[in-house]
C-alpha cells in the first residue's frame, strides 16, 4: 500500500460512551450539561465532531433517555461553539446471559430495543451524523454480545436518512465491513459515505497495523474514512490514521488518559491530536468545512409537541 497521507484532517472527539469509565476518572462526563460543557471545550480545542452518548446523571451508567438526549442537543446547539453533532445509536442491542446454563433467555440487565425506540433520539434531535454498528460480536465482556442484524441495520438506515440525518458506518471487523458496502450497494446506506475504523476492541479487529491496513484496503476509494484504537494506543492511531489517508477520532469514550497516570480531559486529548496531525505538515479542518466535505446540515431539533 503506497502512502496516501491525508492533508486535510477532520477530528471527531468521543466524549464520553458507554462503558463502564465513570468511576475511573472524575473527567468522564454524566449529566448533558457536563457532556455538552466537556464536548464544547473539545471543540474549541479542535474537534469539528463531536460524538456524543448520554449517561443516568445519578450513576453515569449508559442511557437511552430522549430527554437526556434532548438536553444534550439544545445545550451544543446553543452554546454559540460550531461543531458536528454526532449521535450514537448504539444502545439497545445488548444481550447479556447469566452464565452459560442459562443460555435460553437474556439475563434481566439486557438493554434490547426495537428499530423505532433505537432511532427516536435521531428523530427529534437532528443531528448532522449518527452511528451504525455494522455488525455482531462479542463485546469486551463475558458473556455480552453487540446485537445488530442485518434486518435491524437496514431498518435503522432507512429511518436514518428519512430523518435527513447522515450515517456513520462503525466497522468493528472486516465482515462488518463487508456488510457496510452491501447495504451501501443497495442504497440503505447513501453517499456520500463515512466509515469509522473502530481498532482494538475486544473482540473485533485487533490493532495491530497490518489489521488496519486490511481494514483500510476494505475501505471503497471513494468513502470517507476514519480510525482510532482505544487505550495506550489511541494517540499512535491519531498518526497512523493521517499517514493512511484517513480522520482521526480520540475522546475519553476510548481512552482515559493523557500520559502514564495522568488523567486526561476530552479538551487535552484534542489539543495532542492536533499537535500530531500539525507536526505531520497536515491541516486540521473545521466544523463548516466537514459539512461542506459530507454534506451535511445543521439543524435544531423537532419543536415540542
Amino acid at each position: 500500500m503506497p502512502l496516501a497521507m491525508n492533508r486535510e484532517v477532520f477530528i471527531t472527539c468521543a466524549v464520553t460512551g458507554s462503558g463502564g469509565t465513570q468511576d475511573r476518572s472524575s473527567h468522564v462526563p454524566r449529566s448533558p450539561e457536563q457532556i455538552a460543557k466537556s464536548a464544547i471545550d473539545a471543540a474549541k480545542a479542535g474537534a469539528a465532531v463531536v460524538h456524543c452518548h448520554v449517561r443516568d446523571p445519578e450513576t453515569g451508567k449508559p442511557s437511552r433517555d430522549l430527554a437526556l438526549y434532548r438536553e444534550l442537543t439544545e445545550r451544543v446547539r446553543d452554546s454559540g461553539t460550531d461543531v458536528v453533532l454526532n449521535l450514537t445509536a448504539g444502545m439497545g442491542g445488548d444481550l447479556l446471559f447469566d452464565g452459560t446454563e442459562k443460555m435460553g433467555e437474556m439475563a434481566g440487565h439486557s438493554d434490547m430495543a426495537g428499530a423505532t425506540a433505537r432511532v427516536a433520539h435521531v428523530v427529534e434531535c437532528r443531528p448532522e451524523i449518527c452511528t451504525l454498528d455494522c455488525g455482531t460480536m462479542n463485546f469486551n465482556e463475558a458473556d455480552y454480545v453487540m446485537v445488530n442484524t442485518p434486518g435491524m441495520l437496514r431498518d435503522m438506515a432507512k429511518r436514518m436518512t428519512a430523518a435527513g440525518v447522515r450515517i456513520e458506518i462503525e466497522a468493528f471487523d472486516t465482515g462488518h465491513l463487508w456488510l457496510a458496502k452491501e447495504l451501501a450497494r443497495e442504497g440503505v446506506i447513501p453517499a456520500p459515505t463515512l466509515v469509522q475504523l473502530c481498532m482494538g476492541v475486544p473482540w473485533g479487529a485487533p490493532d495491530d497495523l497490518n489489521t488496519f491496513l486490511a481494514m483500510v484496503n476494505n475501505v471503497p476509494a471513494d468513502w470517507h474514512w476514519s480510525a482510532f484504537a482505544i487505550g495506550r494506543n489511541q494517540m499512535p492511531y491519531v498518526a497512523a490514521s493521517v499517514l493512511a489517508g484517513g480522520n482521526v477520532r480520540v475522546g475519553l469514550e476510548d481512552n482515559l488518559w493523557l500520559d502514564k497516570g495522568v488523567l486526561a480531559t476530552n479538551a487535552q486529548l484534542v489539543e495532542r491530536a492536533v499537535t500530531i496531525i500539525s507536526n505531520l505538515g497536515a491541516r486540521v479542518i473545521t466544523p463548516a468545512e466537514v459539512r461542506a466535505k459530507l454534506k451535511l446540515e445543521k439543524r435544531a431539533p423537532l419543536a415540542r409537541i
